[in-house]
C-alpha cells in the first residue's frame, strides 16, 4: 500500500473504512483475522511493545503504508520511546537494505504524527 491520503491518522481511518466493508461482507474471514492478530500481540515471552515494534519493521520490509500506521499508532498507545522504534528500525534496514531505509523515514514520520497527536490529546 502506498501513501495517498495527506497523513498516517488519514490514511489509517481509511483503510479502517474499508476493512469495516470486508467485516460486513466477510465476517469469517475478519474475525480470523482479528483472532490471529490478538493472539499474535498478546503478552507473553515477547511483550506487546515489542511484537508491535517487529511488526513496524515488517511492515517496513514490505514496504507498507498502512502497517506504518497501524503500528506506529499502537507503538505510541504502548508508550514506545523513539529510540526503541529507531533501533528496530536499524534491523529492518540491517535486513532489508536500501528500500527498507527509505521505508525508515516513513515509519518515523508515521511515529512522530501519532506522537503529537498523543501529546495534544493529553
Amino acid at each position: 500500500m502506498t501513501l495517498n491520503a495527506s497523513s498516517y491518522d488519514a490514511l489509517t481511518r481509511d483503510i479502517a473504512g474499508q476493512l469495516a466493508v470486508l467485516r460486513n461482507d466477510s465476517p469469517g474471514f475478519m474475525k480470523g483475522f482479528g483472532d490471529l492478530s490478538k493472539a499474535s500481540l498478546a503478552p507473553g515471552a515477547l511483550s506487546e511493545k515489542t511484537k508491535e515494534l517487529i511488526a513496524l519493521a515488517l511492515g517496513v520490509a514490505a514496504h507498507c503504508d498502512g502497517c506504518l500506521g497501524f503500528h506506529a499508532k499502537a507503538l505510541v498507545r504502548l508508550g514506545a520511546t523513539k529510540a526503541e522504534v529507531e533501533e528496530a528500525l536499524a534491523v529492518a534496514v540491517y535486513m532489508g537494505g536500501g528500500p527498507s531505509l527509505m521505508y525508515s523515514a516513513s515509519a518515523m514520520t508515521a511515529f512522530a504524527e501519532f506522537t503529537k497527536a498523543s501529546e495534544i490529546r493529553s
